[in-house]
Protein backbone atom coordinates (compact mmCIF):
# COMPACT_ATOMS: atom_id res chain seq x y z
CA UNK A 1 0.00 0.00 0.00
CA UNK A 2 1.03 3.60 -1.02
CA UNK A 3 2.36 5.51 2.26
CA UNK A 4 3.22 8.58 3.14
CA UNK A 5 6.52 9.39 5.40
CA UNK A 6 4.69 10.39 8.27
CA UNK A 7 2.01 7.21 8.04
CA UNK A 8 5.23 5.33 8.50
CA UNK A 9 7.08 7.28 11.07
CA UNK A 10 4.66 8.70 13.41
CA UNK A 11 5.49 6.37 16.19
CA UNK A 12 9.32 6.17 15.34
CA UNK A 13 9.70 9.13 18.57
CA UNK A 14 8.08 7.00 21.11
CA UNK A 15 8.78 3.31 20.00
CA UNK A 16 12.31 1.61 19.03
CA UNK A 17 12.30 1.46 15.66
CA UNK A 18 13.36 3.12 12.58
CA UNK A 19 12.28 2.90 9.20
CA UNK A 20 14.55 1.62 6.40
CA UNK A 21 15.11 3.87 3.14
CA UNK A 22 16.66 2.51 0.25
CA UNK A 23 18.10 3.90 -2.98
CA UNK A 24 16.45 2.32 -5.77
CA UNK A 25 16.95 2.37 -9.43
CA UNK A 26 14.14 0.41 -11.30
CA UNK A 27 12.26 -2.24 -11.22
CA UNK A 28 14.23 -5.08 -10.07
CA UNK A 29 15.92 -3.76 -6.84
CA UNK A 30 12.27 -1.47 -5.63
CA UNK A 31 10.79 -5.37 -5.90
CA UNK A 32 13.69 -7.14 -3.93
CA UNK A 33 13.14 -4.21 -1.39
CA UNK A 34 9.22 -4.89 -1.47
CA UNK A 35 9.57 -8.17 -1.06
CA UNK A 36 11.96 -8.34 1.58
CA UNK A 37 9.83 -5.79 3.90
CA UNK A 38 6.79 -7.76 3.34
CA UNK A 39 8.71 -11.06 4.51
CA UNK A 40 9.66 -9.31 7.92
CA UNK A 41 6.18 -7.19 7.74
CA UNK A 42 7.76 -3.78 7.92
CA UNK A 43 7.54 -0.91 6.34
CA UNK A 44 9.96 0.87 3.44
CA UNK A 45 10.82 3.45 1.91
CA UNK A 46 11.68 3.82 -1.51
CA UNK A 47 14.13 6.38 -2.22
CA UNK A 48 15.55 7.67 -5.73
CA UNK A 49 18.57 9.95 -5.30
CA UNK A 50 19.85 12.06 -7.89
CA UNK A 51 21.56 9.26 -9.78
CA UNK A 52 18.58 7.82 -10.34
CA UNK A 53 16.43 10.95 -11.32
CA UNK A 54 19.39 11.77 -13.90
CA UNK A 55 18.95 7.48 -15.36
CA UNK A 56 15.22 7.83 -15.67
CA UNK A 57 12.88 10.53 -15.70
CA UNK A 58 10.84 11.15 -12.38
CA UNK A 59 7.63 10.94 -14.12
CA UNK A 60 8.46 7.26 -14.76
CA UNK A 61 9.60 6.11 -12.05
CA UNK A 62 7.29 7.55 -10.13
CA UNK A 63 4.56 5.17 -12.55
CA UNK A 64 6.64 2.33 -12.27
CA UNK A 65 7.51 2.68 -8.19
CA UNK A 66 4.06 3.92 -7.17
CA UNK A 67 2.52 0.93 -8.77
CA UNK A 68 5.38 -1.56 -6.69
CA UNK A 69 3.83 0.19 -3.68
CA UNK A 70 0.14 0.15 -4.14
CA UNK A 71 0.12 -3.81 -4.94
CA UNK A 72 2.24 -3.72 -1.07
CA UNK A 73 1.18 -5.78 1.41
CA UNK A 74 2.97 -3.47 4.03
CA UNK A 75 3.22 0.44 3.71
CA UNK A 76 5.42 1.35 1.14
CA UNK A 77 7.06 4.95 0.59
CA UNK A 78 7.66 7.10 -2.70
CA UNK A 79 10.46 9.35 -1.59
CA UNK A 80 12.61 11.83 -3.66
CA UNK A 81 16.06 11.98 -1.95
CA UNK A 82 18.37 14.84 -2.08
CA UNK A 83 15.94 17.28 -4.18
CA UNK A 84 18.34 19.58 -5.62
CA UNK A 85 15.81 22.82 -6.20
CA UNK A 86 12.60 23.89 -6.40
CA UNK A 87 11.73 22.57 -9.99
CA UNK A 88 12.79 18.37 -8.97
CA UNK A 89 10.64 19.06 -5.95
CA UNK A 90 7.97 20.10 -7.83
CA UNK A 91 8.31 17.29 -10.45
CA UNK A 92 8.33 14.70 -7.71
CA UNK A 93 4.84 16.02 -6.33
CA UNK A 94 3.15 16.35 -9.46
CA UNK A 95 4.17 12.91 -10.41
CA UNK A 96 2.57 11.82 -7.12
CA UNK A 97 5.55 11.11 -4.87
CA UNK A 98 3.99 10.48 -1.18
CA UNK A 99 7.40 12.22 0.27
CA UNK A 100 9.96 14.71 -0.78
CA UNK A 101 13.63 15.69 0.44
CA UNK A 102 14.79 19.08 -0.41
CA UNK A 103 18.59 19.33 0.17
CA UNK A 104 19.57 22.83 1.01
CA UNK A 105 22.66 21.60 2.86
CA UNK A 106 25.57 23.17 1.50
CA UNK A 107 24.21 26.58 1.38
CA UNK A 108 24.84 28.98 4.15
CA UNK A 109 22.30 28.67 6.78
CA UNK A 110 19.98 31.83 6.02
CA UNK A 111 19.81 30.55 2.61
CA UNK A 112 19.21 26.97 3.07
CA UNK A 113 16.22 27.84 5.67
CA UNK A 114 14.74 30.36 3.48
CA UNK A 115 15.00 28.02 0.39
CA UNK A 116 13.33 24.85 2.48
CA UNK A 117 10.32 27.25 3.67
CA UNK A 118 9.47 27.69 0.02
CA UNK A 119 9.64 24.05 -0.98
CA UNK A 120 7.94 23.31 2.61
CA UNK A 121 4.68 25.18 1.55
CA UNK A 122 4.55 23.79 -1.89
CA UNK A 123 4.91 20.13 -0.41
CA UNK A 124 2.43 20.51 1.85
CA UNK A 125 0.00 22.80 -0.83
CA UNK A 126 -0.04 19.17 -1.97
CA UNK A 127 -0.64 17.28 1.35
CA UNK A 128 3.03 15.85 1.17
CA UNK A 129 5.46 15.41 4.10
CA UNK A 130 8.65 16.86 3.22
CA UNK A 131 12.38 15.86 4.93
CA UNK A 132 15.36 19.04 4.57
CA UNK A 133 18.84 18.37 5.72
CA UNK A 134 20.90 20.97 8.40
CA UNK A 135 24.04 20.83 8.87
CA UNK A 136 25.76 18.28 6.06
CA UNK A 137 26.29 14.26 6.04
CA UNK A 138 29.66 15.05 3.50
CA UNK A 139 30.82 12.08 1.11
CA UNK A 140 33.53 9.78 1.05
CA UNK A 141 34.86 11.49 -2.10
CA UNK A 142 34.85 15.12 -0.78
CA UNK A 143 34.34 17.10 -4.63
CA UNK A 144 30.73 15.67 -4.33
CA UNK A 145 29.42 17.62 -1.27
CA UNK A 146 31.66 18.39 2.18
CA UNK A 147 30.70 17.54 5.66
CA UNK A 148 29.47 19.53 8.46
CA UNK A 149 28.51 18.44 11.92
CA UNK A 150 25.00 19.63 13.26
CA UNK A 151 24.48 22.26 15.24
CA UNK A 152 22.16 21.31 17.61
CA UNK A 153 20.58 24.91 18.45
CA UNK A 154 20.73 25.67 14.19
CA UNK A 155 18.93 22.41 14.12
CA UNK A 156 15.93 23.64 16.57
CA UNK A 157 16.11 26.89 14.91
CA UNK A 158 16.16 25.22 11.27
CA UNK A 159 13.08 23.19 12.50
CA UNK A 160 10.82 25.94 13.88
CA UNK A 161 11.06 28.38 10.88
CA UNK A 162 11.02 25.64 8.05
CA UNK A 163 7.87 23.40 9.70
CA UNK A 164 9.69 20.31 7.90
CA UNK A 165 8.15 16.63 8.99
CA UNK A 166 11.77 15.20 9.18
CA UNK A 167 14.74 16.31 9.64
CA UNK A 168 18.26 14.58 8.48
CA UNK A 169 21.00 15.40 10.35
CA UNK A 170 24.88 14.89 10.19
CA UNK A 171 26.71 13.73 13.43
CA UNK A 172 29.41 11.00 11.81
CA UNK A 173 28.33 9.49 9.18
CA UNK A 174 29.86 10.18 5.30
CA UNK A 175 27.74 8.96 2.33
CA UNK A 176 29.23 6.69 0.35
CA UNK A 177 31.19 4.28 2.80
CA UNK A 178 32.13 0.93 2.31
CA UNK A 179 32.79 -0.26 5.56
CA UNK A 180 31.02 0.32 8.70
CA UNK A 181 33.55 2.21 10.66
CA UNK A 182 31.86 5.41 11.20
CA UNK A 183 31.48 7.22 14.53
CA UNK A 184 28.37 8.35 15.85
CA UNK A 185 28.61 11.37 18.01
CA UNK A 186 25.64 10.11 20.10
CA UNK A 187 26.02 13.07 22.88
CA UNK A 188 25.64 15.79 19.79
CA UNK A 189 22.34 13.54 18.51
CA UNK A 190 20.99 13.52 22.16
CA UNK A 191 21.12 17.32 22.48
CA UNK A 192 19.59 17.87 18.91
CA UNK A 193 16.47 15.29 19.91
CA UNK A 194 15.86 17.44 23.31
CA UNK A 195 15.59 20.34 21.17
CA UNK A 196 13.71 19.33 17.75
CA UNK A 197 10.29 17.49 17.89
CA UNK A 198 10.25 16.17 14.77
CA UNK A 199 12.00 12.84 13.75
CA UNK A 200 15.16 12.99 12.43
CA UNK A 201 16.83 10.94 9.42
CA UNK A 202 20.54 9.47 9.12
CA UNK A 203 21.93 9.60 5.66
CA UNK A 204 24.97 7.68 5.10
CA UNK A 205 23.73 4.58 7.00
CA UNK A 206 25.24 1.90 5.25
CA UNK A 207 28.86 3.24 7.23
CA UNK A 208 26.78 2.32 10.50
CA UNK A 209 28.43 -0.22 12.51
CA UNK A 210 25.35 -3.02 13.60
CA UNK A 211 25.38 -2.66 16.71
CA UNK A 212 25.22 1.07 16.76
CA UNK A 213 22.46 1.09 14.43
CA UNK A 214 20.42 -0.77 16.94
CA UNK A 215 21.36 2.07 19.40
CA UNK A 216 19.57 4.34 17.08
CA UNK A 217 16.47 2.74 17.07
CA UNK A 218 15.81 4.39 20.68
CA UNK A 219 16.93 7.86 19.61
CA UNK A 220 14.59 9.92 17.83
CA UNK A 221 16.58 8.60 14.24
CA UNK A 222 12.93 7.48 12.74
CA UNK A 223 14.48 7.07 9.23
CA UNK A 224 17.71 5.40 7.86
CA UNK A 225 19.58 5.67 4.53
CA UNK A 226 20.86 2.61 3.48
CA UNK A 227 22.68 2.53 -0.60
CA UNK A 228 25.79 1.23 -1.09
CA UNK A 229 25.55 -1.81 1.45
CA UNK A 230 22.58 -3.00 -1.53
CA UNK A 231 24.74 -1.98 -4.47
Amino acid sequence: MLATLTDVMKDTMKKPFAVPAFNVFGYEDAKAVIEAAEEVKSPVILATNKVAIAHMPIHILAKLLIGLAEDASVPVVVHLDHGKDYHTVAQALKSGYSSVMYDGSQLPFEENVRTTKEITKMAHSFGIPIEAEIGSVGYVNPELGKGMLTDPMEAKQFAVETEVDALAVAVGTVHRMESQNAKIEFDRLEEIQQLVNVPLVMHGSTGIPDEDLERLTETNIGKVNIGTAIR
